[in-house]
């Protein structure tokens, strides 16, 4: 058994294996549950992650995103050539959030439901999307500033019932602060009243990687519009299920829900 470390990421402590595989594969970014890696190879070099061929920019550019409980082994191969990726694990924190009306909670009425059910609908859409942009290359900002008031992977336990981790970070700041895009992109999700999300919107930055901006107050975005890093997507709000204003700010590689803290630099 390898000998770890630990360290803290994003509010969540990391077991950081002292020896790990080595990769001839050029890699750059977080090589941990929730982080989001950038590779290059000569163009036209057929990429696979798990078995799973993936794509390739014209310019040899491809991502891979890991999520919350990524396996420590991910096999890489693009090529002839095979790495054994050893992705650190991390220990999440739990969050208890009290106060919530029990609707926001545990549903039951059919038109909640069916609204929720045509929610997630077009959100899974847009996690379907697998466009030739590299957007993503730019680099990603902070949205805003503000307090960082929850964080990736934390397990919820609302009104005492536990939910789904928390899949984004959610950074707290007064009703109205104005929400930036983080990176260049297309807006491909423009919704005024998602049950649980409220005012929210999303951006395709291309090879699969989209992200969420949601309990907005206003959008100032419409869908099909290209967005570069800085441009109004919105303001903070707390529509939705929220009890105080902030904007819950997500990033996914297909259904693959990362870690936006580890995409940008230390917000001081």
């Amino acid at each position: 058994m390898k000998k770890t470390v630990a360290a803290v990421v994003g509010g969540a402590f990391l077991l950081s294996p002292l020896q790990g595989s080595t990769c001839e594969i050029p890699l750059e970014g977080e090589m941990v549950q929730g982080g989001l890696v950038i590779g290059r190879v000569v163009a036209g070099t057929p990429v696979y992650i798990a078995e799973k061929k993936i794509r390739v920019s014209p310019d040899g550019l491809f991502i891979i995103g890991f999520g919350r409980n990524a396996s420590p082994k991910v096999i890489l191969k693009a090529g002839e050539e095979l790495c054994i990726l050893a992705v650190n694990t991390r220990i999440y924190k739990t969050t208890r959030i009290d106060g919530l009306p029990k609707r926001m909670v545990v549903p039951t009425d059919p038109a909640d439901l069916k609204r929720i059910q045509e929610d997630n609908a077009a959100i899974r859409r847009v996690r379907r999307l697998d466009t030739d942009s590299s957007d993503f290359a730019v680099g990603f900002e902070w949205p805003l500033k503000g307090r960082i008031s929850g964080v990736f992977g934390s397990q919820r336990v609302l009104n005492g019932v536990p939910r789904r981790p928390h899949n984004g970070i959610d950074i707290a700041a007064p009703s109205g602060t104005l929400v930036r895009a983080p990176a260049p992109g297309r807006i491909v999700l423009v919704h005024q009243d998602m049950f649980y999300s409220g005012k929210t919107v999303m951006i395709d930055h291309g090879h699969g990687l989209t992200s969420v901006y949601i309990h907005l107050s206003v959008i100032k975005v419409t869908e099909g519009q290209r967005v570069q890093s800085g441009h109004e997507i919105g303001r903070v709000g707390m529509t939705g299920r929220a009890t105080g204003p902030h904007l819950h700010w997500g990033v996914s590689w297909f259904q693959t829900h990362v870690d936006p803290a580890l995409l940008v630099k230390d917000m001081n």
